[in-house]
């Protein structure tokens, strides 16, 4: 019972990062499909305050730019919206 009630919290908790991510392509249509499925759980934990697509998104993943997965960071450079060199100066400068 316990496994069937975990497994219902996880598809209901896909359901809903489908949903926004998906209302993203409108909203954010200059974000790649890579980088929203990549990002995705990053935005829950560190911006979901923020709109999809808005300059304050923008700027709260920049804040959280340490906390962010490795997956998302290389969704980011490979679409652009962040260049390698600029990651390696932030993790110089956290050592």
């Amino acid at each position: 019972m316990i496994a069937l009630a975990l497994t219902a919290t996880s598809i209901r908790v896909a359901l809903i990062a489908a949903v926004v991510i998906s209302s993203a392509a409108t909203q954010a249509s200059a974000f790649s499909a890579g980088v929203k499925m990549s990002c995705a759980g990053d935005y829950f934990a560190n911006c979901s305050q923020h709109s999809l697509g808005s300059p304050d998104l923008r700027q709260c993943m920049r804040n959280a730019g340490p906390k962010l997965s490795k997956r998302c960071i290389s969704a980011l450079v490979a679409a652009g919206e962040v260049s390698q060199s600029e990651i390696d100066r932030r993790s110089a400068s956290l050592k």
